[in-house]
């Protein structure tokens, strides 16, 4: 038995067509990762549970289950990142994958350089940061977070945020009172090959909305800079 296979990242590739997976995974495999594959949505579910993959690369149009279900019903219980795939290349396609949780969006064809870089990404962007601010805590109006274990809650009630959410909240905390530009998060946050897709940004910015703001109508801590970007605002 190969020991050094066994404790590799295992990705998850979820597609039912047979020549599509095999190349996904003879290229994430040349660059070192263990794959599993599940040819529709049920299995992949099942697998997500069984394997413990570090990442699942999710293919939408398939039969039975189709991807978009796959992902509403994983984000239930399960935060594992998630690229989607799709022949689709409308802008608003895209959101919605993301706002439903995906990570990010490949619109098919794609090369291996494309895929190999795409998750490399995502996988960089869903560590939690390791910056420790000199306080172990930031309290603002009902929110606190725990910089050393990395825990949100709000009105004493904890808050689930997927690394990305935590990762962007925290810049946006420890810059709190600055504008920090479109550019600048994108690139912080997602990395330079993002530094034009406003859209990842828009969509990340609704979701840490959509946990922490009281009142969406009038959010009270991430404050839109028309034209610019976003600016923390601390409250007693």
């Amino acid at each position: 038995m190969d020991r050094t296979k066994v404790h590799r990242p295992r990705i998850l590739v979820v597609d039912d067509d047979t020549a599509i997976t095999k190349f996904i995974r003879a290229n994430l495999e040349a660059e070192g990762w263990q794959t599993i594959r599940a040819a529709d949505g049920a299995e992949a579910l099942k697998a997500v549970e069984k394997e413990l993959p570090v990442l699942m690369i999710l293919d939408v149009m398939m039969p039975n289950v189709d991807g978009l279900e796959v992902l509403q019903r994983l984000r239930q219980w399960s935060q594992i990142p998630v690229i989607m795939l799709s022949v689709r290349e409308e802008m608003a396609y895209k959101v919605k994958c993301l706002n439903l949780g995906a990570d990010d969006y490949m619109t098919k064809p794609f090369g291996a350089d494309e895929l190999i870089a795409r998750v490399k990404a995502v996988l960089r962007r869903n560590e939690v940061s390791n910056i420790l601010p000199r306080q172990s805590t930031f309290t603002s109006g009902d929110l606190e977070i725990n910089f050393v274990t990395a825990q949100v809650t709000l009105s004493g009630n904890q808050i689930r945020l997927t690394p990305t959410e935590y990762n962007l909240l925290l810049e946006l905390v420890l810059n709190a009172g600055k504008v920090l530009p479109h550019s600048y998060l994108l690139q912080k946050i997602w990395g330079i090959e993002y530094g034009c897709q406003r859209e990842y940004l828009h969509v990340f910015i609704a979701r840490l909305r959509n946990k922490i703001e009281p009142d969406l109508a009038k959010p009270r801590y991430i404050i839109t800079v028309p034209g610019i970007g976003y600016r923390f605002q601390v409250t007693e």
